[in-house]
């Protein structure tokens, strides 16, 4: 006869009360399909005008995703289409990130030269209606979709601005948004200014070209350093903001990610090579600046490397995954890691806050409008 000990036996009684456990959760999975599957059918079967089946069901994945967070979402084959566009840097519209809270859909930041930073859209409004009508009850895609249209045609805005959710009917003309990532000049003699209002796939390439430039424009023993401005950049994508910070240090973590489990944490790491050769850098950021620029200032601040000036960040420190659902099925935006500074710190609680605290005078409501728009402030978030 064979013994066992005492600690195999708990370990084989855990085992067995896990896989009970697993299979108790599996049932109830099965239960709750089993339900949506029944309503499904009545209201196919018995609502009071024949629905679109593929509007339910469309609805039904938002409803699921967006009850997770603001950022989670499901693209069908349009919204997929013009997501891969857009980070190809060319799409039409009106050049506004969104994110959506209570209902409206809410202003992440207008993107340079378009037709809304021309218009004066802010970061923080909030958007009531499309064209007068009400955007309560539409998804975040929806909404995006209706702000988006034929070259050259009008569209009305209804946004509510700062506390006092001031109402402003703001009239735009659609155009093809092409978005330049990295605009750069020299600033007085001695100093470069880095504009980056997207991280899209040309990014990192633009600012290697623009240190270049600033390089052979100002002599080394001039050259004081380089301002890079991240105010209302919305973000894009990670591989992009790793280079940009790589071009300013030459060893030591960039960002992490951390999933559900902690064998999917991931570390990003310097290479060698500082392209800026140890100059001083400020950056600037506000409330408008998200995601991919919250890295960036995150980690030149973790490093010593950068001067963070202006306002808090809004805070969005999580990674979406863009998962394609086959052939004509679009794709699910699903958040799947948040990402830490060198430090630890996690963004998505609080955002990135500056060395210097420097209001944005320029704005004319500077006075008036909310002086910090976080995604704390979203549901879920």
């Amino acid at each position: 006869m064979l013994f066992r000990s005492a600690a195999t036996l708990g370990r084989e009684a855990r085992a067995l009360m896990g896989s009970s456990q697993a299979l108790a959760a599996s049932a109830d999975t099965y239960k709750n399909l089993s339900l949506f599957g029944d309503v499904f059918d009545k209201v196919r079967a018995d609502y009071v005008e024949k629905p679109d089946e593929q509007k339910l069901v469309e609805n039904a994945i938002n409803g699921m995703l967006t009850s997770l967070d603001p950022h989670s979402s499901y693209l069908d084959a349009k919204g997929f289409k013009d997501m891969r566009t857009q980070t190809e840097g060319k799409f039409g519209g009106l050049g506004i990130e969104v994110t959506q809270e209570d209902g409206l859909v809410k202003v992440v930041a207008p993107i340079d030269d378009t037709p809304a930073s021309r218009a004066g859209i802010l970061s923080g409004d909030l958007i009531g209606a499309i064209d007068d009508e009400s955007v309560q009850g539409m998804t975040l895609n929806q909404a995006v979709d209706k702000m988006r249209g034929q070259i050259n045609t009008p569209v009305k805005l209804t946004i509510f601005r700062g506390k006092d959710k001031q109402k402003i009917d703001v009239k735009m003309t659609r155009a093809e948004i092409h978005i330049k990532s990295v605009r750069s000049h020299k600033q007085g003699d001695d100093a470069y200014y880095v504009r980056i209002s997207q991280f899209n796939e040309e990014t990192a390439d633009g600012l290697r070209n623009a240190m270049a430039k600033a390089q052979e424009e100002i002599p080394a023993d001039k050259f004081k350093g380089y301002i890079i401005d991240l105010r209302n950049n919305p973000g894009g994508l990670l591989d992009q903001s790793i280079q940009v910070v790589n071009a300013f240090i030459d060893k030591g973590e960039i960002v992490s990610t951390r999933g559900r489990n902690a064998e999917e944490t991931q570390r990003y790491n310097a290479r060698p090579g500082d392209l800026s050769k140890g100059k001083p850098v400020v950056v600037l950021i506000n409330g408008g600046s998200a995601s991919a620029s919250e890295i960036v200032a995150g980690a030149l601040q973790d490093h010593k490397r950068a001067t963070i000036l202006g306002t808090r960040s809004f805070g969005k420190g999580s990674v979406q995954t863009i998962i394609p659902l086959g052939s004509g099925n679009g794709a699910l935006r699903l958040t799947t890691a948040r990402y830490y500074t060198p430090s630890g710190r996690s963004v998505q609680e609080g955002g990135i806050k500056p060395d210097l605290l420097v209001p944005q005078l320029t704005d004319p409501d500077y006075k008036s409008r909310r002086s910090e728009e976080h995604t704390s402030e979203l549901q879920s978030h």
